[in-house]
């Protein structure tokens, strides 16, 4: 492991109020020292307790860079559990830059990204499933994403994996030490016990796993679909929803002829929404191919919300996209209901039911702005089971872990099929062991240097 000294602007490089300069390693305090200036005269930093502010100037020899205020953290009691130092100065992009110059011409070297995290993991502070949530907390997108990554970073994901390992290993144990001693370790009706513990740990994994589609629904945000007919209301809608007039909205049927995309907040439901051109069959070149592009949205969503002009009648466009449906999670919006109705909720329900089809509707109208609730309300039905709240449940938002969890699901799967067949115990012991290093890798214990590498390189500079 590299123990040099490191440094960054752990800020963004953008003028502000405030800049950050990071310093972690073994000559923090002799970098600090060189560079520091207290305005009451000398005053070396590395003598000073730990965790104290200090007023004064960053020097570069007799020149005077900015007027800073330097906290020292002595280790291990840093986020890094190095000795680290942070500058703060004024935010200024050129000040930032010339400060941490210095502080590298004085015996640092410039991090790399996310090298402070990954020293934290490294030391031990931190377990790999926290080093991941700093990036999350950082990317959050809406407040339950940010619970959710909070609630990782203090190490519940690492409790609950450490409970289940514990569980595994002294199983693991008990079947070595049979082995070798059968004397005074009997393994008579010892698969039955052994099988209600997989039963156990398998319900604790498939229920981390049921998390994880949650947890990325909350991390990433839901991708939706908005699709119907020209002139249905699709961009009236996708307006109401951002709050702003960001959609072209005319008489004209065909307005949108490309996917329109923007990110909205839904009272803590983030959808990642796709403003797609009118679906119908058509002469015109690039309105068809903005019509195939819908569809294609529409076979790719989470989410669809079929926009219907509840002021006209149903035709065969209608239908086609109806049967698109099928086997999608689909909103239905009767849209222009502050206008006469041609098409009403029995009408439509009437054509889902012929195509064997169950899907909800609403009746709204975008240009009023009423029925939105409704729609907000049965998005968290159908995909959070009504309630989006956030009691200190562990959902699992990363690829990685849940990878991971899978394929010590599929070792609990096979150690209770050995029990069926009868297999001898040291056949328990081999899938045991590989479902204890998969739950492993998730806290970062028994992963390769190449992995670490990869996730932090995707850390922003100074964190």
């Amino acid at each position: 492991m590299k123990t040099d000294t490191i440094a960054a602007i752990a800020t963004a490089m953008t003028n502000s109020g405030i800049g950050i300069v990071r310093i972690s390693g073994e000559e923090a305090f002799s970098v600090i020292d060189k560079i520091y200036r207290s305005k009451k005269g000398e005053k070396k930093l590395s003598q000073e307790k730990s965790h104290t502010v200090h007023y004064g100037y960053i020097c570069d020899g007799e020149k005077v860079i900015d007027e800073v205020m330097v906290l020292i953290m002595k280790a291990p009691n840093s986020y890094t559990t190095e000795d680290t130092v942070e500058i703060d100065c004024h935010g200024g992009t050129l000040v930032m830059k010339r400060i941490l110059e210095t502080v590298i011409k004085y015996g640092a070297r410039p991090a790399e990204p996310g090298e402070f995290t990954k020293r934290a993991f490294l030391n031990g502070r931190i377990d790999l499933s926290q080093a991941e949530s700093v990036i999350d907390v950082i990317n959050a997108k809406n407040d339950f994403a940010l619970e959710s990554s909070i609630n990782q970073l203090q190490g519940r994901i690492k409790d609950k994996i450490k409970e289940i390992r514990g569980k595994v290993i002294h199983e693991i144990a008990f079947i070595e030490s049979a082995l070798d001693d059968p004397e005074h370790f009997s393994i008579d009706g010892y698969g039955e016990k052994l099988m209600g513990i997989m039963n156990e740990v398998s319900d604790e994994v498939k229920s981390l796993l049921a998390s994880s589609e949650n947890g990325e629904l909350l991390k990433e945000g839901i991708n939706t679909a908005i699709i119907g007919k020209p002139n249905a209301g699709k961009s009236s809608l996708m307006n109401v929803l951002l709050g702003r007039e960001r959609a072209i909205v005319t008489d004209i049927a065909g307005t949108t002829r490309d996917a329109l995309e923007e990110q909205i907040n839904l009272n803590g439901i983030t959808l990642n929404i796709v403003d797609t051109a009118g679906i119908r069959d058509t002469e015109d070149i690039v309105e068809k191919i903005g019509v195939d592009k819908a569809k294609e949205y529409l076979l790719n969503a989470n989410l669809i919300i079929y926009v219907v002009d509840s002021s006209t009648g149903l035709d065969e466009n209608d239908e086609e996209i109806i049967s698109m449906l099928s086997d999608k999670k689909a909103i239905i919006l009767l849209n222009k209901s502050d206008l006469s109705q041609v098409t009403s909720q029995d009408v439509l329900q009437k054509v889902l039911k012929e195509k064997n089809i169950e899907k909800p509707v609403i009746s709204i109208s975008a240009k009023e702005q009423t029925g939105i609730d409704k729609l907000e309300n049965i998005i968290k039905e159908m995909f959070f089971q009504g309630e989006l709240s956030f009691n200190d449940e562990i959902y699992i938002t990363n690829v990685r872990q849940r990878t991971a969890l899978q394929s010590a699901l599929s070792s609990f799967q096979l150690v209770k099929k050995s029990i069926e067949d009868g297999m001898p115990e040291d056949f328990y012991s081999i899938d045991l062991m590989s479902a204890y290093e998969d739950l492993g890798s998730i806290i970062g214990e028994a992963v390769g240097e190449d992995l670490v590498n990869e996730i932090f390189s995707k850390f922003c500079m100074g964190k």
